[in-house]
């Protein structure tokens, strides 16, 4: 899609915030209006639209429009959102397991911004299925290149969770 539509969605995603949940409808509609100007057939439509429902508190109505997204090519950064978030829905519903396979192959996916991402909402699902020392791992893992010390102990601790 063209720069001016994705200024557009990023400006419509900005006022989010101001929508209470008494207006959530409002808000999804804002971003069905801009999704009405999309070529038919285009994975960005129905992944704007599942990030508005996700974003009002409706994974259940999120995880088919995430799932059509995709199969409809939804790639590069998009896609791996898409699948983050996907999985985050399908933890909410209660299909974690779903959700851990989705993003396991995320872990080896080249690297990118959205790492510790991947690896929270992994952990997340993990916790989910009673996996928490997976989790604990994943996440400790993520956290420890961001600190101001102790960088190669936490690393080295996080792995020791999950190895034998």
């Amino acid at each position: 899609m063209n720069h001016d539509w994705e200024e557009r969605v990023t400006a419509a995603w900005a006022t989010f915030d101001h929508y209470p949940q008494a207006r959530a409808a409002d808000f999804r509609a804002v971003i069905d209006e801009l999704v009405a100007e999309l070529p038919e057939n285009s994975p960005l439509g129905p992944f704007e639209r599942a990030c508005a429902f996700d974003s009002t508190g409706h994974s259940d109505r999120a995880v088919p429009l995430y799932r059509e997204a995709l199969a409809l090519g939804l790639t590069g950064y998009q896609g791996r959102r898409a699948r983050i978030q996907l999985s985050s829905s399908l933890r909410n519903i209660g299909l974690a397991e779903e959700g851990v396979a989705l993003l396991t192959p995320e872990l080896d996916a080249p690297s990118d911004e959205l790492d510790d991402a991947v690896r929270a909402t992994l952990a997340l699902c993990l916790s989910s299925l009673g996996r928490d020392r997976e989790g604990l791992s994943l996440v400790l893992g993520a956290l420890a290149p961001h600190l101001p010390r102790y960088q190669r102990s936490t690393a080295n601790y996080a792995r020791a969770l999950v190895e034998p």
